[in-house]
């Protein structure tokens, strides 16, 4: 007998048992999906935990901390102003420094009439839309002019609109707030944040001398810096970092941080937890697995009769053998295939509302339809086994 007329007596066994066959392929289906679903969510996860530390600009941090005995002379070291403009200007003279990112963070009240809300607000220099970027979704950006003359100008996040106004179609744009007692003027309106990840926090974005102004401070507390090319990345960082130390007469205070490695890291620790999930959805094939082994053995127990008058026509014992490890294989593959559509389905659905991009890979698809191919070679073994062990003359008295 072909496998071509194995596979349609397997198929018409099933046919003839509809119910049995789908609850049989429910756990395959359950864990195959679950599996898949799994891997790309955790992927999708990875990719984007990823981005939003390494970020595409790719740049390479700078941060201070000085020593424990320096620590210990001087309690308010960590508290002290870690970069001046003069050190901005010393690191852009450095060759292989593209741009340098200064930015300036405070929390502060930000008042509009009487409504009032606490807000992170940034003072942020032209590199950093350079590199970084603000998506407008109202207004305009803050320009060139604006960082030169410190202009009492701010670009916002939607969600001070409603910490802000009662009013539903009241708009933000063009209004003047109260930053730090300092009036200052709303001309862009940032897009809403999307993703599982976004916090929704009420940010504003200030040209650096306007946010030096508003809080009578020189302090710039995060330098990043972005190289003329991927490759001079690591060695502008170090470049810069031993010319601060020198600059500031410190030993290895001044140290750099790559984001992209940080990235590394927690995506490594993603990856083994996506596996470790992904071991425990694995479990629900198993269970399915001793499903397809325990209907397939009673399978054989009811056509112990026809196996008899096949095996009196001829019918070998590898021949019985194939065709029930056949059925087997034909049930699992059906619940794999089954399976990869819903946990693909899922998968992309979670992708769509969390906000990242679907990574549903086809090395984890394929490889599931063939685990779960394998699984019915496993839990087939038995029963085939058993079909083909069966006597002739018993079989054919069987009732």
């Amino acid at each position: 007998m072909s496998i071509l007329e194995n596979i349609k007596m397997a198929f018409a066994s099933l046919r003839a048992h509809k119910m049995r066959s789908i609850l049989t392929m429910l756990g395959i289906i359950i864990g195959v999906g679950s599996v898949i679903a799994v891997v790309a969510i955790g992927q999708g996860g990875e990719a984007v935990l990823k981005s939003q530390f390494a970020g595409e600009s790719n740049t390479i941090g700078l941060f201070y901390m000085p020593s424990d005995a320096e620590i210990e002379s001087n309690s308010s070291a960590l508290f002290e102003d870690a970069f001046t403009q003069e050190d901005i200007q010393a690191i852009e003279a450095i060759p292989e420094v593209e741009k340098v990112v200064a930015t300036s963070t405070e929390t502060s009240t930000v008042r509009y009439q009487q409504e009032t809300t606490d807000g992170m607000i940034m003072g942020i220099n032209q590199a950093y839309l350079d590199v970084q970027g603000l998506e407008i979704a109202e207004g305009r950006n803050l320009m060139a002019a604006d960082f030169l003359s410190g202009a009492r100008v701010a670009v916002v996040s939607d969600k001070f609109q409603e910490e802000l106004f009662e009013e539903e179609d009241e708009k933000l744009l063009g209004k003047v707030v109260y930053i730090g007692g300092q009036p200052v003027e709303i001309v862009g309106v940032m897009e809403s944040e999307g993703g599982i990840f976004s916090l929704g926090s009420n940010t504003a974005y200030l040209p650096m001398k306007t946010w030096q102004s508003v809080f009578a401070r020189t302090s710039i507390t995060e330098v990043a810096i972005k190289a003329v090319g991927t490759d001079e990345l690591q060695e502008a960082g170090e470049k810069a970092a031993t010319l601060l130390n020198q600059m500031h007469d410190e030993e290895d205070a001044y140290q750099i941080l790559n984001m992209e490695e940080i990235a590394e890291g927690i995506g490594q620790i993603t990856r083994i937890m996506t596996i470790i999930i992904s071991s425990i959805a694995g479990v629900s094939l198993l269970v399915g697995g001793i499903g397809v082994m325990n209907i397939m053995l009673v399978s054989v127990t009811e056509r112990t009769r026809e196996i008899g008058v096949r095996m009196s026509l001829g019918a070998t014992r590898g021949q019985i053998l194939f065709q029930f490890l056949i059925e087997a294989i034909t049930l699992t593959l059906m619940g794999g295939i089954i399976g990869m559509l819903l946990g693909s389905g899922t998968a992309l659905a979670v992708s769509h509302f969390a906000g990242w991009p679907p990574l549903v890979s086809l090395p984890v698809i394929i490889g599931g339809i063939l685990f779960s191919m394998f699984i019915g070679i496993i839990f087939g073994l038995l029963p085939a086994n058993k079909a083909s062990r069966l006597d002739p003359i018993e079989s054919l008295r069987y009732e």
